[in-house]
């Protein structure tokens, strides 16, 4: 008989387990539970139907929210990279950005630790975070299917540049390009490669991490839209060649929901779904030529901003064998660097080391013990300003915490910003805390890369 040890995944208790005809019994209910990550590409927080909107429709993300726990306060950084590189390392901006399009080859991500917990992993979707070939390797993801990974996932055709993300697109497997021309879907391509990875590795603990392509512009039909045309070799334009991107963004929104399903499904056929933590989440705002109905009112999207719109992602957190009391939604603060100590406490994979405490866990959430978990406050660092923000109140400043004006919200997408005349002797105190934290992590600006 042979003998494996599996960690607990929810500490560091460990049981021993035998196996019999190559099939492993297990003594006790403490295997360690598969992590997939999914966070779509421009996607808000008012673009899920499960959320409030109006006009999108999310079936399979509603469903996997009313059988886990969704999140009403997450916040991640106003656009793409800044978020890729906080989620994936744990640390605010402010400590190891460098360069759009670049993470710093001194940073230790969740892979890593995974990785060194015994988990096979797996990236697939938009890279974005350096050239070399061997760059998701070097971050810890043995697999990888990506767009903008060695090259740009552009071509040149009559003297236009062409996205090629979408229909037929340009993408890299380990970092060896392949160009489809047959009428494929880039998002597709990823999914399929995800959901083969899951069904290979279904009896070891593995990470899957699908930064989408979808529903970044351009806004172009999808193989589910009435006017897909397979012949076409990407969009001409960045927002996209058609003059409907209203209805294209629903369409995508509606492909990528599909994409989760499928995933979903994977892991119900290959028989895992039940001990499998599948999280959803947006890297940023919705993209600013969109336009959601929402609660009865018009959310225009604000990619790029330090504001609700431009800050305010989805997140669902599903997991059968680990959440208690599914179905809840809860306004419990999260921000981006919270992801890797969370995956690593369910794991029971250690921190990085030196890792500044940036982020809380949120897995005492999903295990509905709230009230053991610490976040009063979330912070943004971006070109030069910050945000601090608790549920109610955000101050947006300079870097320095110098120029900061305060906000009162009084739900998601309501605020007003408050003139320093009219503040209360309890929003001055707050504005004061909130401009005090700003300054203090200015202070650590590139401490943790040797950039």
């Amino acid at each position: 008989m042979k003998r494996i040890i599996v960690q607990m995944c929810l500490g560091s208790l460990v049981a021993l387990v035998g196996a019999t005809n190559g099939r492993v019994a297990l003594v006790a209910a403490a295997e360690q539970p598969n992590v997939v990550l999914i966070m779509a590409d421009d996607m808000g927080f008012e673009a899920l139907s499960v959320n409030g909107s109006e006009s999108c429709k999310s079936p399979n993300l509603d469903k996997l929210a009313a059988q886990g726990v969704r999140f009403t306060n997450c916040f991640s950084n106003p656009i793409c990279t800044p978020s890729r590189t906080k989620i994936m390392t744990g640390q605010y901006n402010v400590r190891n950005y460098v360069k759009f399009g670049r993470l710093e080859r001194d940073q230790t991500t969740f892979a890593h630790q995974l990785k060194a917990a015994g988990y096979a992993t797996c990236i697939a979707g938009k890279w974005q975070l350096g050239q070399q070939k061997d760059s998701p390797q070097h971050f810890g993801f043995e697999q990888s299917c990506l767009w903008q990974h060695t090259r740009s996932g552009r071509s040149q055709a009559d003297g236009k540049k062409i996205d090629r993300r979408f229909v037929n697109p340009l993408l890299e497997f380990n970092g060896v390009g392949k160009d489809y021309t047959g009428g494929e879907y880039g998002p597709q391509i990823c999914t399929d490669f995800i959901c083969d990875f899951i069904d290979k590795n279904r009896e070891k603990p593995f990470l899957v991490y699908y930064p989408m392509i979808l529903t970044h512009c351009p806004f172009d039909p999808t193989p589910d839209s009435t006017d897909w045309d397979p012949k076409r070799l990407g969009s001409t334009t960045y927002k996209g060649d058609r003059k409907d991107p209203q209805r294209h963004f629903r369409d995508m929104v509606a492909y990528a929901d599909k994409a989760v399903g499928q995933i979903v499904s994977q892991l119900e056929k290959s028989g895992i779904r039940e001990n499998t933590l599948l999280i959803f989440t947006g890297d940023n705002g919705t993209d600013k030529p969109i336009v959601t109905p929402w609660n009865g009112r018009q959310v225009a999207g604000g990619k790029g901003s330090m504001t609700d719109a431009g800050t305010r992602v989805p997140l669902i957190a599903s997991w059968p064998a680990g959440i208690k009391q599914p179905g809840r939604v809860v306004d419990d603060l999260v921000e981006f660097c919270d992801m890797l100590p969370t995956v690593c406490e369910v794991t029971g994979a250690e921190l990085p080391p030196n890792d500044p405490g940036d982020g809380a866990s949120f897995l005492p959430v999903l295990t509905d013990k709230a009230s053991e978990r610490e976040k009063e406050w979330i912070y943004i660092w971006y070109r030069g300003q910050v945000m601090v923000r608790n549920k109610q109140y955000s101050l947006v400043a300079k870097a320095d915490g110098s120029n900061a004006k305060l906000t009162r919200y009084r739900g998601p997408f309501d605020g007003e910003q408050r003139k320093n005349s009219e503040l209360t002797d309890a929003e001055r105190q707050i504005k004061k805390q909130f401009e005090a934290t700003a300054t203090r992590l200015a202070e650590t600006r590139l401490s943790s890369t040797k950039q």
